[in-house]
This record gives C-alpha cells, sequence and structure tokens, in this order.
C-alpha cells in the first residue's frame, strides 16, 4: 500500500492520484477505441449499452451513493431524456448536438420536480416517493398520444452530426464512447469541488453538514437535478441506438436494474458505477445461456430474470457490501502486501481506502 504525506489541499483533490493511474487509464482507453476491430456486431452492441447504463449509473450513484437520497424512479428521467431526443430529432428536425443536451435539461427540470417536494423525506418514504413519480411518467407516455403515439412507441434514427453518419453500430459506439468520456471527467470534477464534498457531508450526517452551513434544500435539489441530467443523456442516447422506444422500455424493473448496478458496483464509487453497469449488462446474457441447463420448470420461468436479480443483490449485501469495487480494493490490497497480507489487515484500513478511491 502506499502512503503519501500531502503538503497542500490541491493534492487532495487532484484529478490522479498517482502518476501510473494516468498510464492505465491511456491504456485502457487504447483498448476500448480498437475493441471494435477484435468484436463482432452482438459484442459491439452490448458495448454501447454498457456505455449507456454507465452514464445512468453514474448519476444514481451521485444521488443515492453521493447523497445519500435513494431513488427508485430513474426509469423516468431515463424516459423523459429518451422521448425528448426522439420528439426534437424526429418531429422538429432538431440537430442531435442539441437535442442531446436538451434531453439532459429536460431530466434535470424532471429531476427538480421531484428533488423540491421530497426534501423532507428519506429513506423508505423517499423511495416510494420516487417510485409513484415513475408510474406517472409511465402512464404519461401511455395517454398522451398526440406526443408519445402511446403503446405504438416513436421510432427514432441514428445521429447524423455534420459529415458524419452513426448508422453503424461500430460508428454509434465511438459516439456513445466520447460522451462516456465526458461524463466521467464531468462528475470526477463534480466531486472535487465544494459542491462534490456538500453532497458527501449531507450522506454521512444531514444535522453535521447543515451545521456547518450546508443548505440541504439546495444541495439535494442539485443532486436530484444533476443525476436526472446524466439519466436523461443516457436516454437520448437509448432511444438513438434502439431505433423505436415504448412504454416497455422504462418499467419499475428499469429503475432497480438501475439500482443494482450502483449497489453491486459499489455505493460512492466512480469505479463501482462502471463495474456494476458491466456486471448488470451481462447478467442477463448469463440468465439466457444458462436456461437450456436448468430444468424446465425453472428455466421457463418468466420472473427467473427478477429472482436472480433479488439474489444477486442478498448475497452483496450478505457476504460483499462494499460491491465489485470493494472486491478489487481487497485483492489490489492483497497484492500490495504480499507475503505479508493478514486476513484482518484489510477491515483495519477500509477507511483509509474509502479515503483515497478514485
Amino acid at each position: 500500500m502506499r502512503f503519501e504525506k500531502r503538503m497542500h489541499y490541491l493534492e487532495d483533490v487532484q484529478l490522479f492520484r498517482y502518476r501510473s493511474d494516468m498510464a492505465w487509464y491511456i491504456l485502457l482507453l487504447l483498448l476500448l477505441l480498437a475493441a471494435p476491430a477484435a468484436m463482432g456486431t452482438y459484442w459491439v452492441s452490448l458495448l454501447i449499452q454498457i456505455g449507456i447504463y454507465i452514464i445512468v449509473a453514474l448519476g444514481l450513484n451521485l444521488l443515492s451513493g453521493y447523497t445519500g437520497q435513494v431513488s427508485l424512479g430513474h426509469a423516468a428521467f431515463f424516459a423523459v431524456g429518451a422521448y425528448t431526443s426522439a420528439i426534437l430529432t424526429g418531429k422538429y428536425s432538431i440537430p442531435f448536438l442539441l437535442a442531446l443536451p436538451a434531453s439532459g435539461v429536460a431530466g434535470a427540470a424532471a429531476g427538480l420536480v421531484v428533488g423540491l417536494p421530497a426534501l423532507r423525506l428519506k429513506g423508505l418514504y423517499l423511495a416510494i416517493a420516487t417510485m409513484g413519480f415513475g408510474f406517472i411518467v409511465e402512464e404519461i407516455i401511455v395517454q398522451w398520444e398526440s406526443v408519445t403515439n402511446s403503446v405504438n412507441g416513436l421510432m427514432v434514427t441514428r445521429p447524423v452530426i455534420g459529415p458524419i453518419s452513426f448508422q453503424s453500430d461500430k460508428s454509434y459506439y465511438y459516439l456513445v464512447l466520447a460522451v462516456v468520456l465526458i461524463m466521467v471527467l464531468a462528475i470526477k470534477n463534480i466531486l472535487r469541488t465544494p459542491t462534490g464534498r456538500a453532497f458527501i457531508a449531507i450522506r454521512d450526517s444531514e444535522i453535521a453538514a447543515e451545521s456547518m452551513g450546508v443548505s440541504l434544500t439546495v444541495y439535494k435539489t442539485a443532486a436530484f437535478a444533476i443525476s436526472a441530467f446524466y439519466a436523461g443523456v443516457a436516454g437520448s442516447l437509448f432511444a438513438h441506438f434502439m431505433f423505436f422506444i415504448g412504454p416497455e422500455n422504462f418499467t419499475i424493473m428499469e429503475s432497480i436494474s438501475f439500482l443494482v448496478m450502483i449497489l453491486v458496483g459499489g455505493l460512492g464509487s466512480v469505479h463501482g458505477a462502471v463495474f456494476g453497469a458491466v456486471f448488470i449488462t451481462f447478467l442477463p446474457e448469463a440468465i439466457s445461456l444458462s436456461r437450456g441447463y436448468l430444468p424446465a420448470v425453472i428455466g421457463e420461468q418468466a420472473g427467473l430474470q427478477s429472482a436472480v436479480y433479488g439474489l444477486v443483490l442478498l448475497l452483496f449485501i450478505r457476504f460483499e457490501p462494499l460491491g465489485l469495487y470493494g472486491r478489487w480494493l481487497k485483492v489490489k490490497f492483497y497484492f500490495e502486501n504480499f507475503p505479508f497480507y493478514k486476513k484482518d489487515t484489510f477491515r483495519r484500513v477500509r477507511k483509509f481506502h474509502r479515503t483515497v478511491k478514485q
């Protein structure tokens, strides 16, 4: 394990804590840029889905992991962004470069609608309130036929930016990758600011945060708005990727999937949002492949995926509450201290890791 003596506050908020981290991230970026050339269309489409879900998970982790506000209605913000982009580009022929941020702004506006009334709610009550908002948005999509085309859905085309067309999955992959990089850098910088530290203070203790001058009204609402903005941007990318959107794409199961992502990946961690998005994207594929090997009475059940989600969540809460990122920290700690690693050592330095995780 590496300990560093910090001499200035700026050293504590730098983007890369160690110089080697930048080299590893550059290597990862190069691998991601080269990935489509070595993969088929199916795997590229999965990578696109992972990128879209990473954006949603980043926003939800900011709200739940860093601010401590539970949301079971993020599929609603996701839907707002998707329909905003589909309507702007389809009905009004607005360029995608304008429709994409507009979708995020529409999602942020919806986040404000939820965040302001929910300021005095917390825990289970807040989760129920956000879940109710998700049902309201789903009903609006079904009933507002003149705008959303109800259950018939909307057809969406792939974007064209100047001379560049993103009709193929491989070209669209690079567009999603670029947006993911921008959103990751944005949230990393938000967390380094006083605003990000205010979010963490609210999560740790609302009373202590308010006593130090942190406005709960301002920062809770801001957390909802930023989180919903991320979901709106992801919804826009999702709509143009799928070619078609309908109410069935934005059910309560989607909200639960988003929540499972950050719980499995690791709450309060940018890496955890990425790990969780990767895990949950591949999980349905693993379930589909395993159906043929399971007894018919189990493999043919319609609710198998929901049951597996619940089981995975229970197992992580019981055996790995820090998520996949917590497991990665333990593995990393083991190799850094080998052969002097002791089983209970990680427990004694867990607090240290929580302060240095990127």
